[in-house]
């Protein structure tokens, strides 16, 4: 009898995996404790997160699911059934994921956080009414619902109207030469020219000179007339081809400028379109509610002597100070709320108990800078999952894992120790948390740690450790391990002497107030501080813009997303370059947005390096002879793709209450082109094959053809050797997309005089890869470039020419220079958050 038991307890308080084999897992079985803080490392593209997500998540999701009925399941986002053998001892599971692009402007801390329906409670129940006012249920007090939005901008805060000087910019020119900048370029737009020649409107005279009436109408008209057009004719003989009822070019139909505005920018669904037309659409602020998306009722209820849509602009920490004396009893205005009534001073008091216990949590999170209306798309992904994370603390659920994504991501140390405390009280509630992190802080605190390794992509896909952290430190074929137990000291690099300076003052923008900054010409300069000091508003946002305006040129133009005209209107209110600029050829601006938003876009097409392997193919004998162009070779033409799934390599099957399937196309097996196109080969490989080779394979394959191996080079030297030529953009992560930028400029021949400005691009590297991306940094100011780095990892930092840390807090308590010179320099000085972490690496404790 005693035999089975101990067998028993051998595995108890473990998660038993055998077999795991999604995506490069190589068939692994492991042990993992519950109740633990376990941390999943390796390089990145190992088969981390394939094993913490796609592995264990996806089937604690799975298991719950089948509890749950066929109805609901439709409503949940299911993740595909991860190829596993069997998991045993698995708890319900809580995913808290990097989300990119996440939500709507409708979407804010606010509502993720539930902390304003908090607000709305209160302020429905307990908020001061004017003389006369009928009580107001919560959902007046949402700018989401018809109840509470303001009736003119319907709760968006702006209005947006289409003018004749939006769509007229310049009156002096004549219809012929395009004075309606509004109208569509190419041949519809012609077509509309042509169709007031025909209606009788002059198009020869400048837009000025035309009458009021005949303006309003070729701009406002709501009619459609549908008229016979008579191409390259001037208005005589337009008139008499009419009146003689000659045969037309065909019949043309008349749509107003504005019409096309509105029309395009509801319907379309490019986003380049939608960019176009928004430039024609004036934005204000809307007159009814003064930008604040509430009716007037709602307005005029306040708590506190603010109104719902002021207290939700104030900072969490301001906003803890005016809650703290309701909650625990001491506001004069409670005291007063008792004697007249007691129920409502009764529901003010629970309701900030509450609000003070859920902003505590978010204020150990280091966001304390945030307000509840932010939206979410203007929040990084850190700061999203950290608002996410302060929900679960509250939540206080039981025997839950908690599976993360890098929580650390686009923090600063002094924020990660904050983060810790959080994960310890996720812990001490009876909960397990798997975190894949690269952070070596977090990792150093974890309870055990999985290495999974050694290389990426192919070369990795194994557990190379799974225990307690000190026994990884003989684990030779570990990546992590050189970091983790790294004794060796700081090498220093000798610093370079900038050869120019560039300065800018009277920056004002968020909570940047009147600021002076220099920045050194020539070196590699990190620009560090807390997360919401304001490195990012005066870096990317600031320095990019009056660099642009400099220059004379638009940044290269980031895909954009959804809501153009919703974006958060945060503008630069003061700034200007007085030195330094004219040392400053070109500008650019590596950030993490994602390089395509369909799986058509990928790492070859981005880089431009698919360009060159389809003129390869086409170059070959066999296409010659059937006369293929390299269109023949793109998935996105129709002669040469797949006709069954037009290029996608994969059908979707709907399935009505399980996940959908994405099944390999039956007609070209995945490989996205037609039969006669895979018949042409490159020493021995078709099209499909090049692009289903990792980067480090292609390498190989195209060594002696100079053109496609310089790109592949580079991809490599920034760690991207793992990642597949086709592989959808969609499937990349954000630091991925930044590396694939970098690359892509790398690849260019240098010209000097460059200035690279990059946002936390160590985001999602193992220390690993932070080394190649140091070497890469380096090779662009030696060939005579200027880089700024907006950066955490103390490794970057250490290695910089130039250190300039803002702080010394976040929000209001930021917006300063605290420090700035040599990484030694400000490693020593006493005010600044960022010295004693820089100042430990320095010494060869990283």
């Amino acid at each position: 009898m005693k035999q089975p038991h101990d067998n028993k307890t051998k595995k108890q308080g473990f998660v038993t995996v055998s077999g795991a084999r999604q995506h490069n897992l190589k068939n692994v079985s492991l042990e993992i404790p519950r109740d633990a803080l376990v941390v999943f490392t390796g390089v990145s593209g190992s088969g981390k997160s394939s094993l913490a997500f796609g592995t264990l998540y996806a089937e604690a999701q799975r298991r719950y699911l089948e509890s749950v009925s066929p109805y609901a399941r439709r409503l949940f986002h299911q993740m595909p059934i991860p190829e596993v053998d069997e998991i045993e001892g698995l708890p319900p599971a809580v995913a808290l994921q990097q989300q990119r692009g996440s939500g709507t402007t409708r979407s804010s801390v606010g509502s993720v956080t539930t902390l304003s329906n908090l607000l709305r409670m209160l302020y429905s129940r307990a908020g001061d009414y004017p003389e006369g006012q009928s009580i107001l249920y919560a959902d007046s007090f949402s700018t989401n619902t018809p109840e509470g939005a303001c009736p003119q901008c319907h709760g968006l805060g702006r209005v947006y109207e289409v003018t004749e000087k939006s769509m007229v910019p310049d009156d002096s020119l004549t219809i012929r030469e395009r004075a309606i900048a509004a109208w569509p370029t190419a041949w519809q737009g012609k077509n509309l020219r042509d169709i007031l020649v025909t209606l009788g409107y002059n198009v020869d005279i400048p837009w000025k000179d035309l009458p009021k009436k005949e303006r309003d109408w070729i701009l406002f008209t709501n009619e459609k007339p549908q008229v016979p057009v008579y191409r390259n004719l001037n208005q005589e003989e337009v008139q008499l081809a009419i009146k003689e009822k000659r045969e037309p070019s065909y019949m043309g139909t008349y749509t107003g400028a504005k019409k096309h505005v509105l029309h395009t920018f509801a319907n379309t669904q490019s986003a380049l379109m939608k960019k176009r037309v928004s430039q024609y659409m004036l934005s204000s602020e809307c007159p009814t509610c003064n930008g604040k998306r509430l009716n007037r009722e709602a307005l005029s209820v306040t708590f506190a002597n603010y109104d719902i849509a002021d207290i939700s602009r104030l900072p969490l920490k301001m906003l803890l100070s005016i809650f703290k004396p309701y909650s625990d009893g001491s506001a004069l205005g409670l005291v007063e709320l008792r004697e007249q009534h007691q129920e409502k001073a009764m529901v003010a008091q629970r309701i900030a108990e509450d609000l003070v216990a859920r902003v505590n949590v978010l204020l150990e999170l280091g966001l304390g800078y945030l307000s509840l209306e932010r939206s979410t798309p203007s929040l990084s992904p850190g700061e999203h999952q950290r608002l996410r994370l302060a929900t679960q603390v509250r939540s206080n659920l039981f025997g839950v894992v908690y599976v993360l994504d890098e929580p650390s991501a686009g923090l600063h140390p002094a924020d990660t120790e904050a983060l810790l405390k959080t994960l310890d009280r996720l812990k001490a509630s009876g909960n397990s948390l798997f975190v894949v992190e690269h952070e070596l802080d977090v990792i150093r605190y974890a309870d055990w740690i999985v290495d999974v390794g050694p290389e990426a992509g192919e070369g990795g896909g194994e557990i190379l450790y799974s225990g307690p952290p000190a026994g990884l430190k003989n684990i030779t074929r570990s990546k992590t391990r050189e970091h983790l137990f790294n004794d060796l000291p700081f090498k220093k690099p000798t610093p370079r002497k900038p050869s120019g300076w560039m300065k800018i003052s009277g920056v004002t923008r968020n909570n940047l107030n009147d600021l002076e900054a220099s920045f050194p010409l020539g070196v590699l300069t990190s620009v560090t501080g807390v997360s919401g000091s304001g490195k990012s508003s005066l870096v990317s946002q600031v320095l990019v813009e009056l660099m642009t305006t400099e220059l004379g040129n638009g940044v290269a133009p980031e895909e954009e997303g959804e809501d153009v005209l919703q974006q958060d209107v945060v503008a630069t209110l003061g700034g200007e370059i007085t030195e330094g600029s004219e040392n400053i050829k070109r500008l650019v601006v590596v950030n993490q947005k994602p390089i395509g938003r369909t799986p058509r876009s990928n790492l070859a097409t981005y880089t431009g390096l698919f360009d060159v392997v389809r003129k390869l193919f086409a170059s070959t004998k066999l296409a010659k002879s059937r006369h293929y162009s390299a269109g023949r070779f793109s998935f996105n033409v129709g002669k040469g793709r797949c006709p069954n799934c037009e290029g996608e390599g994969f059908v979707m099957v709907e399935l009505l209450f399980l996940p959908s399937v994405y099944a390999p196309c039956p007609v070209c097996s995945g490989t996205r082109y037609n039969a006669e196109t895979l018949e042409v080969t490159y020493h021995e490989k078709n099209i499909a094959q090049v692009l289903n080779m990792t980067v480090n394979e292609a390498a190989k394959f195209f060594e002696k053809e100079d053109r496609v191996s310089r790109p592949l080079k580079v991809l490599q030297e920034v760690g991207l050797g793992y990642l597949r030529l086709g592989q959808p953009a969609t499937e990349l992560s954000g630091g991925e997309a930044q590396r694939i930028k970098l690359a892509k400029e790398l690849q260019r021949p240098s010209r000097g005089n460059t200035l690279y400005i990059l946002d936390e691009p160590t985001t999602g590297l193992h220390p690993n890869d932070v080394e190649k991306l140091q070497l890469q940094l380096a090779s662009l100011v030696d060939a005579g470039n200027t880089v700024i780095v907006v950066e955490h990892d103390m490794q970057i930092v250490a290695g910089s020419d130039w250190v300039i840390d803002i702080g010394p807090g976040a929000g209001e308590d930021g917006g300063k220079i605290v420090a700035e010179g040599t990484p030694d320099e400000v490693a020593k000085n006493k005010s600044s958050k960022t010295a004693v972490y820089l100042a430990r690496t320095l010494n060869g404790h990283p």
